[in-house]
């Protein structure tokens, strides 16, 4: 078996077989030093493959993940940091790509496709910027659900105008824990339904698939975990990684309810992709 110094160095030096090896440890949540170890792989090598696919992922996303006809989309934001905390960030390090970073994510509730993901902050402009990207991959009127955050009220309309269901679904929560048990969310104790455009069909007002979706995608990404220090330590790195999973999970991961893959389901690809199919998009 090769030993770690045997395989350091650049990109072009590692075969086919070996970059499955690293993005098989990367999608499965490895962290990138414990994908070294297993690999035997350079650290600056993962993380060369990892940039240069991540990109790749991205443009086959943005390309061919369009012309959709879903007829009901789920929406959330998922939080994590990069660098450091934000209340730990040193003032001259403080600006977008250091400190707290959210991904929003839109989910297709039938298909469980993953739609379209951002990363970014939780404002305005960002808002605008998902919602416009949401809204350009879908071919007809669809029913929406957020949560209650203020920001996608004027960022649906913007990108939607009146031709949407668009619903929010605002929890209620109780007191939160001061015990032992401090680490788990507040107990939700209700929910409430608001309906701000059109028509939504009020039994498919809900969030529960993106946020089973936004689970798995911390559970698959050893920089989501909380409570460890596995986070980001670029915001590049953060993005490529998404990228990675979203093309994984979108293409080659099959679902446990659907039998096939979201992909497979939405008519965006006829065949199941394998990790060789995702390593094949470098070129």
């Amino acid at each position: 078996m090769p030993t770690r110094a045997s395989i350091l160095f650049s990109m072009n030096r590692l075969d086919n077989e070996t970059r499955v090896r690293v993005v098989s440890a990367l999608v499965e949540g490895v962290g990138v030093n414990a994908t070294c170890r297993m690999t035997g792989v350079a650290k600056n090598t993962v993380l060369k493959l990892l940039a240069d696919l991540g990109k790749a992922c991205l443009t086959y996303h943005n390309e061919h993940v369009r012309n959709l006809t879903s007829k009901r989309i789920q929406c959330d934001e998922v939080w994590s940091f990069v660098y450091a905390k934000q209340k730990n960030v040193p003032e001259e390090f403080r600006g977008f790509g250091v400190g707290d970073v959210w991904t929003w994510t839109a989910l297709d509730a039938d298909s469980k496709l993953l739609i379209s993901y951002l990363v970014g902050l939780r404002d305005s402009g960002y808002a605008f910027e998902f919602m416009n990207d949401v809204a350009s991959r879908l071919t007809h009127r669809v029913q929406m659900t957020t949560d209650g955050h203020k920001p996608y009220l004027e960022a649906v309309e913007g990108s939607f105008g009146a031709d949407i269901d668009y619903a929010m679904l605002i929890k209620i929560y109780g007191s939160e824990r001061t015990d032992e048990s401090r680490y788990s969310p507040p107990e939700c104790t209700g929910t409430r339904q608001i309906v701000v455009t059109g028509n939504p069909e009020k039994k498919f007002i809900s969030t529960s698939y993106i946020e089973r979706s936004n689970l798995t995608l911390r559970m698959m990404n050893r920089r989501f975990t909380r409570l460890t220090n596995a986070f980001s330590k670029k915001i590049e790195n953060h993005v490529h990684a998404i990228a990675l999973y979203a093309m994984h999970y979108n293409f080659c991961k099959i679902h446990g309810t659907l039998r096939v893959t979201p992909a497979m389901e939405a008519g965006v690809t006829g065949k199941l992709w394998e990790l060789t199919d995702i390593v094949a998009l470098l070129g």
